[in-house]
């Protein structure tokens, strides 16, 4: 389930800040990382521009946020 809490990789817990959370809990993190960093595509706040950070999980390209979820697998596990 969403809710259920993983381990995160890495990568991914230094851009949250935790080495544990659910996949809903990550994306939320990623948002508030987003914002923090100002990382929105001023064009278009659906997408993202990932930082340095970010791009070790999503790749270097604009992304758009809501398909955020599917880079995330590989980097929780249960």
């Amino acid at each position: 389930p969403l809710t259920k809490p993983m381990k995160l990789s890495a990568d991914l817990a230094d851009i949250v800040g935790k080495d544990e959370a659910s996949r809903a809990e990550c994306i939320k993190l990623l948002w508030v990382y987003i914002k923090k960093n100002n990382l929105q595509d001023p064009e278009d706040k659906q997408y993202f521009i990932p930082d340095k950070k970010m791009a070790k999980i999503f790749g270097v390209d604009r992304i758009r946020a809501f398909g955020m979820a599917k880079f995330l697998s590989s980097h929780l596990s249960g």
